[in-house]
Formats: structure tokens, sequence, C-alpha cells
């Protein structure tokens, strides 16, 4: 297995949910971290409870992942505090389930912007470096909803199906380059996605599966760590995640 003591990961939607777990899991492994989100009051409450927890370095940017400019400016930051950036994790997204009659354009905007070209934007700003380091592990958190589609997921599954579709294709052309690429696609994960969901009758169907089993956001933080930590030979192309269907006693 690679040892990840000492080495960096930059981690975008990390104020909450599966970015904040991912950023915990790597602290654990002794890895620096880089908080990346537009929340950076909470950023700053996790930085600090990582530092005192683990003898490991945080640095906190502010970032909006729909803008390119911002994007640059992490990687920029992250080279100039730790020298190279061993882990991208491209895990900002938004959750905007709607059915398309209700014709909610903005979200189905919104969901682009973060969801496909926020990811564009973190492999535009990270990948120059690691191709000049010959190294490097570029993590796309996609979606259960990227390999299939349920009603209401229309929009967000097409964004999810295209960040696949990336890290597909990055696999395929950097696979001489020593950069390694991870698609994680967790299946329903208790976070706060749901609750930006406007769509009443969305909102109405989910009231239904009250006893839907999820998994919690440590499962999938453990599922990045792994690819991380394979050989650096192993690339692990594809994690799927879900939840069993039967509670454990």
């Amino acid at each position: 297995m690679t040892e990840l003591k000492g080495k960096t990961a930059v981690i975008t939607g990390a104020s909450s949910g599966i970015g904040e777990s991912i950023a915990q899991h790597f602290a654990s492994e002794g890895v620096n971290v880089v908080l990346a989100a537009r929340r950076e009051d909470r950023l700053h409450n996790l930085a600090d409870s990582l530092k005192s927890n683990h003898d490991i370095q945080v640095k906190v940017v502010q970032t909006d992942v729909t803008k390119q400019e911002d994007m640059e400016r992490l990687v920029k930051e992250t080279k100039d505090e730790f020298k190279t950036v061993d882990y991208f994790v491209n895990n900002a997204g938004v959750m905007l389930l709607s059915f398309l009659k209700n014709d909610k354009v903005d979200e189905w905007e919104k969901m682009i912007d973060v969801n496909v070209k926020g990811v564009l934007f973190g492999i535009h700003a990270s990948l120059p470096t690691m191709l000049e380091q010959e190294s490097g592990h570029i993590i796309n958190v996609s979606s259960v909803a990227g390999h299939e589609v349920f009603p209401s997921s229309t929009v967000y599954s097409a964004t999810k199906y295209a960040v696949k579709a990336l890290s597909q294709g990055m696999e395929k052309e950097l696979s001489k380059t020593g950069v390694r690429v991870t698609n994680i696609s967790p299946g329903a994960v208790s976070t706060e996605l749901p609750e930006h969901i406007t769509d009443e009758e969305v909102l109405e169907m989910f009231k239904d599966r009250g006893d839907r089993i999820t998994l919690e956001a440590d499962d999938i933080a453990r599922s990045v760590v792994y690819a991380a930590s394979q050989p650096n030979y192993v690339n692990v192309n594809e994690v799927i995640v879900r939840p069993m269907q039967k509670k454990s006693k």
C-alpha cells in the first residue's frame, strides 16, 4: 500500500458532508489537507479540529468551483504552501432533483455549473502540475445517478453521467503519465444535499421513503482513502458504494 503520510490532498466541497469526511479520513492518515468551499467559516472550524487532532498541516482556501480563476488560485496556493498536489478531489456538487415538466431551468444551470464545469475547472487547474510531477491522483465524486436514471433525476443524472465519462476518458488519456484517476459513485448518503431540493412534488415523493436506508459520509470517505492508498502502479478506476437494503441486527 502507498504511504500517505506527508502527502497533500485538495478537497472541494469540504465544508460539509462527504467532503468534510474525506478531509477527516485523509488527516487520520497523516495527509496534509487543503480545504476548499464557499463557506469559509465552516472550513476554519474544520481546520481547527483537524489540526488539534492530527499532526498535519491544513490550509483553507475559500473557493467557488464555478469560477475558473478560483480553481486556478486554489492550486497555486496549494503549490506555494506544499510544493506538490498529490490528490485533487472534485467533490463539490449539488443535487437539485426536479421533474422536467416543472421547468426549473435555473436549477438545471446550477447543476451543470457546479457538477460539470466545476469538475472541469478542477481538472484544468490540477492536471498540469500532476503531469509535470509525473504523479498525482484525481478523484471525481460522481453518483449512482451517473449509472442509472430515476424520475426527477434526469438533469442531475446527466451531470453525473458526464463526470463518469470525464473520469473514463481521463483514465485512458493519462494511463501512461503516472497520473491516476478514480470515479467514486455513492448511493444515497445522509448529507445536506436533499435539503436544497425545491420541487414540491419531489419532496412529497421523498416523504413516502422515510425508512430508506442510507450510507454515511464516512463510508464514502473510506472508499476514497482506499483508492488513494493503493500502490502507484494500481489505478482503481471506479468505486460504486451502495447501501444494503436490510438493516443490520
